[in-house]
């Protein structure tokens, strides 16, 4: 049944993806490059990336699937702390978040030791970080720079490795089905996103906080995660939920979704920048695609882990 479950999908997946494509390629012959079509296009491109990612970490097994989600929040961690003085990520409080605490958290979940992989962060990473840093001497900045680096592991790393976290989960009747989980919660949150931005554009008049994200409207919210609720209960039968437990989940998933992507726009104002990176052309980086992910994998995690794992 997971094969079969997982060929239908990718054949969803693609087919709507290759219709995007030439849609937006005929959208932009007729009417020329406007705003509204690259944005449309950068979209469509971001999500075969995600396809790519999502296939890959089907295909490649769980080593390798830890191994690069392990790689994304090393990517995801360094865009998050490039943007402040050079020095600080040189120092060994930094050095020690990318060789000793990634790899840690990582090799926690491959052990599948729930009860450390819980609180490694949080606590023992949260007071390690200090520690590192007050043995440096300095105290000019100590608090502001401790911070992001605390808030730097908790995004990037502790939050995002919730992701792969879903194949260590025990879930009666679904043995050797896990990576489905994770494609529900990508094709949920991603589709969101994209669906709060068209919401936005087609019927979008009461902004939220424009200070924030000018683009982000309260029908773009309402529409959006309504929309991705009626995705998530479309793909029910990829996961153990009937299709008004994933209607519930997708609303979870959803609404986290937008508020983590809404949370590190804010972020991105404090900064003064406009993307977290360059490695996606046109569509920022890695923090960039997997801003609303960061927010909702872990709810998601435990909330299937309390109703539905032994």
């Amino acid at each position: 049944m997971t094969d079969e479950a997982i060929i239908r999908l990718f054949a969803f997946l693609i087919g709507v993806l290759t219709l995007a494509t030439l849609g937006g390629a005929a959208m932009r012959w007729r009417y020329g490059r406007t705003d509204g079509i690259e944005n449309f296009q950068h979209r469509t491109y971001a999500w075969w990336v995600m396809v790519a990612i999502l296939t890959l970490a089907i295909l490649a097994g769980r080593a390798l699937t830890l191994a690069l989600y392990a790689g994304l929040s090393a990517l995801a961690l360094y865009e998050f702390l490039r943007q402040r003085p050079a020095e600080i990520i040189r120092t060994p409080t930094s050095l020690a978040a990318f060789a000793v605490v990634i790899p840690i958290q990582y090799w926690l979940i491959w052990v599948e030791w729930y009860g450390l992989f819980v609180v490694f962060i949080p606590v023992y990473g949260f007071l390690l970080i200090p520690i590192l840093a007050v043995l440096q001497g300095k105290t000019e900045g100590f608090l502001h720079n401790v911070s992001e680096i605390h808030w730097g592991l908790m995004l990037a790393v502790f939050s995002l490795s919730h992701v792969p976290a879903l194949l260590l989960l025990d879930i009666p009747g679904f043995e050797g089905r896990n990576i489905l989980l994770l494609a529900f919660l990508v094709l949920v949150v991603q589709s969101s996103d994209v669906l709060q931005y068209l919401w936005g554009k087609a019927v979008g008049r009461h902004k939220l906080a424009p200070s924030v994200s000018p683009s982000k409207t309260v029908e773009g919210l309402v529409g959006g995660v309504a929309s991705a609720c009626a995705v998530g209960a479309f793909f029910a039968w990829l996961t153990p939920f009937t299709r008004f437990e994933a209607l519930l989940i997708s609303f979870l998933a959803a609404t986290m979704g937008f508020f983590g992507g809404f949370v590190l726009s804010a972020i991105k104002r404090d900064r003064g920048v406009k993307d977290w990176g360059v490695l996606i052309p046109g569509h920022g980086g890695i923090l960039d695609r997997v801003d609303s992910l960061v927010f909702a994998a872990p709810v998601y995690f435990h909330f299937i882990r309390y109703w539905w794992s032994a």
